[in-house]
């Protein structure tokens, strides 16, 4: 595995929790984290910006004393940036990640973390490597939120043939064989984001947990109507907030505005909820430990299984 020292011998399962705008916060990284798999949040959730300083603070704290409790330490945490001209925030939430020494960010190499890039396709994905990155997330076809297009059959290998550090897959990836399949086409790790939404630890609207228990893969609808950019968006609450969802209309990339979460009314993701093509297999809501305890318990029946 292409694993830098921060991760290495850090998780009890090859998995990070992807970063989930609105829904991911103190309490699903705490609890990720403490269940041995990398948690993570998006910068811009900590509103107003004032609250990111506490939000770190209290994901430290918390974490050593979980370690300092049980004697066993806990996977890393880590921060999404999203560098785009509607950010105005980037600088200084960059700040206070340097501040804190967030282990897995943006733009960290000064103090030794690892920054990892969501990258499309190879175009982007040589790009991010030109710029010195230490893993590139690949987000294939599938995949919740903002997604590509491309089979993961197609853009792993691919990349891996010329890229040698660390590679993350995602995409539909919600069960333990899905996450050995990932490292056996050549990614060292999974990046789960959808499957954590249905967690009683997510920031999430009720109704939106039980939407992602309720569906199956054919309810997704792949659209850029909402940010600008192509995304994967639960179809039935699309249909909640009056809109067709077989007959969206194409959106103007250049007004793409992450700050105020989207360029319509309609907001993603307050009203509008991304999820990836993966729901099928999510059937119940249950804490961040329980999932991970069976995603852990999937991976080794598969290894098994391949075995055999």
């Amino acid at each position: 595995m292409s694993l830098p020292p921060v991760l290495k011998n850090r998780l009890s399962i090859p998995v990070v929790g992807a970063p989930l705008f609105i829904v991911s916060g103190p309490e699903l990284v705490i609890a990720q984290c403490k269940a041995g798999i990398v948690g993570s949040f998006p910068a811009l959730n900590a509103r107003p910006a004032e609250m990111l300083d506490k939000w770190i603070e209290r994901i430290k704290n918390e974490l050593d004393d979980h370690e300092q409790k049980t004697g066993k330490q806990a996977a890393p945490f880590a921060v999404n940036q999203i560098v785009h001209v509607s950010n105005d925030r980037v600088a200084q939430d960059m700040q206070v990640c340097v501040k804190h020494k967030v282990p897995i960010v943006k733009a960290t190499h000064g103090y030794g973390g690892v920054v990892f890039h969501d990258v499309i396709n190879i175009r982007h994905a040589k790009k991010a490597a030109e710029e010195g990155v230490d893993g590139l997330i690949l987000v294939c076809a599938g995949a919740g939120g903002h997604a590509g297009t491309l089979s993961p059959f197609a853009l792993v290998p691919e990349v891996r043939s010329w890229f040698d550090k660390t590679i993350l897959l995602s995409g539909s990836i919600a069960n333990g064989a899905s996450v050995l399949a990932a490292q056996a086409m050549g990614a060292d790790l999974a990046y789960l984001g959808t499957r954590f939404i249905a967690t009683t630890e997510a920031n999430a609207d009720q109704r939106y947990k039980q939407m992602l228990v309720d569906t199956v893969a054919n309810d997704i609808v792949y659209s850029n109507l909402f940010t600008g950019v192509h995304g994967n968006y639960l179809g039935p609450s699309i249909s909640a907030a009056g809109l067709d969802p077989v007959a969206l209309p194409e959106a103007d990339k250049s007004k793409m505005n992450f700050g105020s979460g989207g360029n319509m009314e309609k907001k993603a993701w307050k009203d509008i909820w991304g999820a990836g093509q993966g729901v099928g297999q999510i059937q119940d809501i249950t804490p961040v430990a329980d999932v991970v305890a069976k995603l852990k318990r999937e991976y080794e029946e598969a290894k098994q299984k391949l075995a055999a």
